[in-house]
């Protein structure tokens, strides 16, 4: 076990925010995991972090930071293809090529993700027309107070767009330590999301294999995410809202030509990238603080950024877009 007082989480956050907490402990083995969760109480001042690819610091944190180290894997062949066991502290886009690799499919839509698995189980990552929950079969955790070791199936965590109850309703009440995947022998690519067929025509493919699919889908987020060790990001900053029929059919009345993906017979999903660049957005910064000049939806940090700076990006952001499309964007990261 790793304790480390008035430790700088610089290295713990890709927005590279430079900012203290009081302590910070890291679990390697379940057993770890217990003790610390028997060592923190409810209503304590404590933040679980994974890659730190999700968060936003505004300033120094009052408390204890907790982190999984746990990166052991098992695996167990089931009908039609594989169960993967997985630490929490295993990086997430290493798993994907691992799986790739293997010939177990279903993660290829969501390669180069940043962060760890226990992250994707708690965020219910996505990209590309994929989303984690499809891959999620148990997510094993242990029980803050108690120290007690849990099991929770799929449909426990109530998984929906980038959300989960252990975001939710159980946000800050577990430490998970390992998730379980299930992956298919059948390779059944996902094309119709994004530019990925441009992307395949450009290298003259037609019908890609998994390692093409997720070589492509690799090429086309380096295009459009800049390397959080270069600028730094917490890449998609805002969800992408769901909106009901009738408000996608006025804004379209304006803008004809706007991109959308239908989720249902009364709802569509509106790309915020888009709309923060109609509001002009797209390049600009606001003192240290910006917006990328290659995909809108990505907030950075120019340098030396505060994330009080970043929030206040955000902010102008959110209320220009209320103001000229009447619809509300949230952010995909959490505000810390």
């Amino acid at each position: 076990m790793k304790e480390i007082d008035h430790y700088n989480l610089l290295h713990n956050n890709t927005f590279g925010i430079e900012a203290y907490c009081d302590k910070f402990v890291e679990y390697g083995d379940e057993e770890e995991a217990v003790e610390i969760a028997q060592r923190l109480r409810l209503g304590d001042d404590y933040l679980i972090l994974g890659g730190g690819s999700d968060l936003l610091l505004t300033g120094d944190y009052r408390g204890t930071v907790v982190h999984s180290a746990i990166s052991d894997f098992t695996t167990r062949n089931v009908s039609g293809g594989v169960l993967v066991r997985v630490g929490s502290g295993f990086t997430w886009d290493e798993l994907v090529r691992m799986t790739v690799e293997q010939g177990w499919h279903g993660a290829e839509n969501l390669s180069l993700i940043p962060g760890e698995v226990g992250a994707s189980a708690v965020q219910n990552i996505g990209a590309y027309g994929a989303e984690v929950k499809d891959l999620i079969a148990v997510v094993e955790a242990v029980e803050i107070g108690t120290g007690r070791k849990l099991f929770f199936g799929n449909q426990d965590c109530k998984y929906s767009y980038r959300q989960s109850r252990f975001k939710d309703d159980w946000r800050n009440r577990y430490l998970i330590t390992y998730v379980t995947y299930r992956f298919s022998y059948d390779f059944e690519p996902r094309l119709d999301y994004g530019n990925i067929r441009q992307a395949l025509e450009e290298r003259k493919i037609d019908r890609p294999t998994a390692q093409q699919l997720r070589d492509v889908i690799i090429q086309i987020r380096n295009r459009k995410l800049p390397d959080p060790k270069v600028l730094g990001n917490a890449g998609s900053f805002f969800m992408n809202p769901i909106v009901p029929r009738d408000v996608y059919e006025r804004i379209r009345a304006d803008y004809p030509d706007m991109p959308h993906y239908t989720i249902d017979a009364g709802h569509e999903k509106i790309p915020a990238g888009w709309m923060i660049e109609q509001c002009g957005w797209k390049g600009r910064s606001l003192g240290r603080a910006g917006v990328h000049d290659k995909q809108a939806l990505v907030l950075v940090n120019r340098g030396g950024a505060t994330g009080r700076e970043i929030v206040d990006l955000m902010q102008r952001i959110q209320d220009d877009v209320k103001h000229r499309f009447g619809i509300d964007i949230y952010p995909e990261v959490n505000v810390v």
